[in-house]
């Protein structure tokens, strides 16, 4: 046989193997102008930030701007990267650089502005660049770039005249309302009109809707002014409210075209403003995201991931309640929405905005004529929208204290109750003319023995481990199983014991004894139906955990007159509260965790308080139990600015933050040692910290902490030696530190340090 002609042999039925086809190499040639492409790579490394060179192919040309989505080849592997711009010449040799693999967005998904943010973001928190874009940019829906091309760039309001006029007489009512509180609006309106940068801070006064209220007239207003607004908000039932008070005035959210006035009809989406959060379903998110960069919609509102939203020129960058947990990042570099708000308005020229119920210690300080300005702009001087210290005094609730010694001088028998009598008798009455609110601190069923004398909690006399009740006639130790016989108090002598019953299940079944044949609600996340949204005027008691409050909403009747162009007023200031609101379990504010324990739960105690009427229409809310005096004053008084300069003092004597700048620094013991020593907070320039009690060390600890939730299984317990350090420097000196813990880390993971290392700039908590 011709050995030309002898094949492979293969069993009957199957075919030959066909030979394998080679794919000719593509022969790249380099764009004409500026053919090296600088990307940032989705890569978390802090080693790797910065960018990296690739040659741009000349039929790429056209799509590969800066701002556009790509993909290359890094190492052995395909990842995206954005390209953040193009140069004519690389410092890589020739010989190294690799063309880009494909441009999968053939346009700028990053804006140049929306970069220029991103990079100033990163150097203020020690991060990089790839760092905030996986947090700024949602992930890619191919099926909505398509959608997307189809849809015009240009806001509603640009081409409804008659809307705007609509709107703009709404607003001037809804000025002209909240001019009685806020005697700087105007300043605050010019700020909108100019091109250079201005902060303003405005507390909440009392009252149901007034936070919404203000929150929707500075965005309407900015948006009016032709500017874009950004919002940010604490939790999605703010967002929700915040939009119900945006359609009231007469805005549109994004979404399916609905061919009603000011719609040109048709397919796609519109809108006024749109939501942006991180946890909307993959599509919508980047729709929203898309609708803003490209100008459709110039209005946005949503939780911290709404802090990054692409928005281009002098915008306004407002936040509401800016102590909240939520506004500190979870994810390296831990910035704060507070911070990125503020640098990105004095980046843009914008204005800077903070609505808050209880003043922030960091608003308290920058109010101050000590507050500088530093170079990264998170934190500088800002302005009171309010002269007066209590702005909405008019609808000030009545708000009592009662505790011990209020009491004892109302000659009220059942001190050292959960619910004295005499709240008793007064929610009795405020039944009769609506609903009443219970605000307890805590959800879930659990039930405690305290003394009926002073209202310690029982404890056992052998272990000291708490008391229980059981079946038995005697109570027995949690800890030791003992029988407690002939129990008597340590403290006042007190021979008899009482159940306290605490969460809202327990707190229902104890008030059904006291308020018999009145309906009960519960409102917390951990019901079978979650929270409950709004209620009626009809009359009940409604128990709820803070942040799960039902708003209560008005009667509407078919001949509603308060009504102005189509816009009803009760929606946006007439709203009826509570005839009355208890706050329960006042004492535990004695013990919370944290830094800032005692304005969160003023705040929280704020927000309960404004869903009450006001003094003028029987409104009264009652604090129930002992805690700081400090706290109880300036929830009465309304002044959380007495509070907040307290907190000030005492965090200016100490060298703590707001008055001085803070990082926290944690992971394996060595590793914090080493970077200590490398950024010369142990031994050099940063070891001392001035203060206005002398020169003290400006690093603390380091102390042990406990290894992460995140723990795999193969790290046996007590194996991890985890420490933390906080580092203290002055204000002018935040940029620097930020800077030398980012050098560092890089530095820690390129020589591949194996122990965990991670830092926080302006943490939240030092724990």
């Amino acid at each position: 046989m011709n050995p030309e002609e002898a094949q492979q042999l293969a069993l009957d039925g199957l075919a030959p193997r066909k030979p394998r086809r080679t794919r000719a190499t593509k022969q790249h040639v380099p764009a004409d102008r500026d053919p090296v492409a600088q990307v940032v790579l989705n890569v978390q490394a802090t080693h790797l930030g910065g960018t990296f060179d690739y040659l741009v192919d000349r039929d790429q040309d056209q799509g590969a701007q800066p701002g556009s989505l790509v993909r290359v080849r890094f190492g052995r592997q395909l990842i995206n990267g954005v390209i953040w711009g193009r140069q004519g010449t690389s410092q890589v040799p020739a010989s190294s650089l690799r063309y880009l693999e494909r441009v999968i967005i053939p346009h700028a998904l990053v804006s140049a502005s929306l970069r220029e943010d991103i990079t100033g973001i990163a150097r203020a928190y020690g991060g990089t660049e790839a760092n905030i874009l996986r947090l700024a940019v949602p992930p890619r829906v191919a099926r909505i770039d398509k959608e997307q091309q189809l849809v015009p760039g240009q806001p509603r309001l640009a081409s409804d005249m008659d809307g705007v006029a609509r709107l703009d007489r709404v607003t001037a009512g809804v000025r002209e309302d909240l001019n009685r509180d806020y005697d700087r609006l105007g300043e605050f309106a010019q700020a909108l009109q100019s091109q250079t940068f201005a902060s303003f801070l405005a507390d909440i006064g009392p009252g149901p809707g007034r936070a919404e209220l203000l929150a929707a007239w500075s965005l309407v207003e900015a948006l009016l002014a032709g500017r874009s607004a950004v919002m940010v908000l604490p939790d999605m039932r703010a967002v929700e409210h915040l939009s119900s008070t945006l359609q009231a005035l007469g805005l549109a959210p994004f979404g399916p075209r609905t061919g009603g006035i000011g719609d040109p009809g048709g397919p796609g989406w519109a809108g006024d403003y749109a939501i942006l959060d991180s946890s909307m379903a993959p599509a919508e998110r980047y729709r929203s995201y898309l609708a803003l960069a490209s100008g459709q919609v110039r209005c946005v509102i949503g939780l911290r991931a709404a802090m990054y939203a692409p928005v281009e020129g002098p915008a306004l960058f407002a936040l509401m309640d800016d102590a909240a947990y939520q506004s500190a990042d979870g994810m390296m570099p831990y910035a704060n929405a507070r911070g990125v708000l503020r640098l990105r308005a004095k980046t843009h020229g914008g204005v800077f905005l903070v609505l808050a119920r209880s003043r922030s210690v960091r608003s308290q300080w920058e109010s101050g004529p000590l507050a500088k300005e530093v170079d990264s702009g998170v934190t500088g001087p800002i302005r009171p929208l309010h002269s007066s210290d209590t702005p909405g005094r008019a609808r000030l609730p009545w708000v009592r204290w009662l505790n011990r010694e209020e009491l004892t001088r109302l000659a009220d028998p059942t001190i050292g109750a959960r619910v004295p009598h005499t709240a008793v008798s007064a929610l009795r009455k405020a039944l009769d003319a609506g609903p009443v609110l219970l605000s307890i601190p805590q959800d879930g069923f659990s039930q405690a023995l305290s003394c009926a004398r002073c209202h310690r909690q029982a404890r056992c006399p052998r272990c000291t481990g708490p008391l229980q009740s059981t079946r038995e006639a005697v109570p027995r130790c949690a800890w030791c199983g003992v029988a407690a016989t002939n129990w008597t108090c340590p403290v006042c002598g007190g021979e008899r014991l009482r159940v306290v019953r605490v969460g809202a299940a327990g707190t229902a079944q104890e008030l059904r004894m006291l308020f018999r044949n009145v309906p009960i609600l519960i409102s917390s996340p951990s019901q079978p139906r979650g929270p409950v949204s709004e209620v009626d005027q009809k009359s009940r008691l409604v128990i709820a955990t803070p942040g799960a409050e039902p708003i209560v909403v008005p009667r509407r009747g078919a001949d509603d007159q308060g009504a102005v162009d189509g816009v009803h007023s009760d929606s946006l200031d007439h709203r009826p509260g509570y005839a009355a609101i208890a706050i329960l379990d006042a004492w535990t504010s004695l013990y919370a965790q944290g830094v800032d324990a005692r304005i969160d739960t003023l705040s929280d105690w704020m927000r309960t308080a404004s869903l009450c009427r006001p003094r003028d229409q029987g409104g009264q809310v009652f604090l129930l139990g002992e805690t700081d005096p400090q706290l109880a004053q300036a929830l009465i008084t309304w002044r959380s600015p007495l509070l907040a300069g307290a907190e000030l003092d005492d965090r200016r004597v100490t060298g703590m933050p707001p008055a001085y700048s803070l990082a926290t620094i944690w992971g394996g013991r060595r590793a914090v040692t080493w970077i200590l020593d490398r950024i010369g907070a142990a031994t050099g320039d940063l070891a001392l910290l001035k203060t206005e009690e002398g020169e003290v060390p400006a690093t603390l600890g380091p102390v042990p902490i406990p290894p992460p939730r995140t723990l795999v299984a193969r790290q046996l317990e007590g194996t991890q030696d985890r420490v933390r350090a906080l580092v203290r420097v002055t204000t002018e000196q935040r940029d620097l530190l930020a800077d030398l813990l980012r050098r560092g880390l890089s530095e820690y993971l390129a020589k591949r340090g194996r122990e965990e290392l991670k830092f926080q700039m302006d943490p939240k908590d030092l724990t």
